[in-house]
């Protein structure tokens, strides 16, 4: 993908809160302050003070919103959507240098919570991926029993599992073993 570290940096943190979610098959990883703490230092989210209980509830309801943006049915939808969720949010645009990473662009307010620190830099970044006609990369997982989201990189837009490894290679021993019965 012809992207910046910025923007990828933010869509891959954007699949990894979707993927926190009940809401993708699994069970919920972000049940608690310690939880949410992991994450944030995960992701390297800067300029974020003491987390507590509204914060916590706040990016659950977020992650919801921007897993309705990865399964909307259609591109007009998830524009829909992410204008809807990007309406709530203050966008101030700077250039930031900080923690070793080169000069990029935060979209967040300076003195925004965590909430709007995700909701305005992840926003951003998907609204740019749906301005360059790359909506069809935001996908879900095509195996039967996972409903993990994830962005598509491939060249060709070909990924269909969202981890070759697990989901990928489960499906493939599984059509293998169909061929060998029949």
């Amino acid at each position: 993908m012809p992207f910046g570290h910025d923007m990828v940096h933010s869509l891959a943190t954007a699949v990894d809160l979707v993927n926190t979610s009940p809401s993708t098959g699994g069970e919920d990883t972000l049940t608690d302050l310690r939880k949410l703490g992991d994450f944030v230092a995960r992701w390297e989210v800067s300029g974020i003070g003491e987390l507590d209980a509204a914060d916590l509830t706040q990016v659950r309801a977020l992650r919801e919103a921007f897993h309705k943006v990865f399964t909307a049915p259609d591109q007009p939808t998830a524009v829909i959507r992410l204008n809807t969720l990007l309406s709530g949010t203050r966008i101030t645009p700077r250039l930031a240098e900080h923690d070793g990473h080169p000069l990029h662009v935060h979209y967040f307010a300076p003195d925004a919570s965590l909430h709007e620190h995700l909701a305005a830099d992840i926003g951003v970044a998907l609204a740019h991926l749906l301005v360059e006609g790359e909506w069809e990369r935001l996908r879900t997982c095509s195996a039967p029993d996972c409903d993990h989201v994830f962005v598509d990189e491939s060249r060709n837009r070909s990924r269909v599992y969202c981890d070759s490894r697990t989901c990928g290679n489960r499906m493939h021993v599984a059509a293998y073993r169909a061929r060998r019965r029949a």
